[in-house]
């Protein structure tokens, strides 16, 4: 499982866990595929972000491995 920092690891169609703008205090994690990936650097210390299949943006936290 990657953390989600390093944009190469992150494609889309990935399943992902990301943390929404609105769950960063509790840190609530949220499942999905990935649609579009927002970010345009190739590092981002809090995760790279990206908009999932059901139109939530959030910043990945976790990669699941195929």
């Amino acid at each position: 499982m990657s953390n989600g920092q390093n944009r190469k690891d992150i494609l889309p169609g990935a399943f992902v866990k990301i943390v929404l703008k609105a769950d960063q205090k509790s840190g609530t994690l949220t499942a999905g595929v990935v649609k579009d990936i927002l970010t345009k650097s190739s590092f981002h210390p809090h995760g790279i972000k990206v908009r999932l299949t059901n139109g939530q943006v959030g910043r990945v936290k976790e990669i699941q491995n195929k």
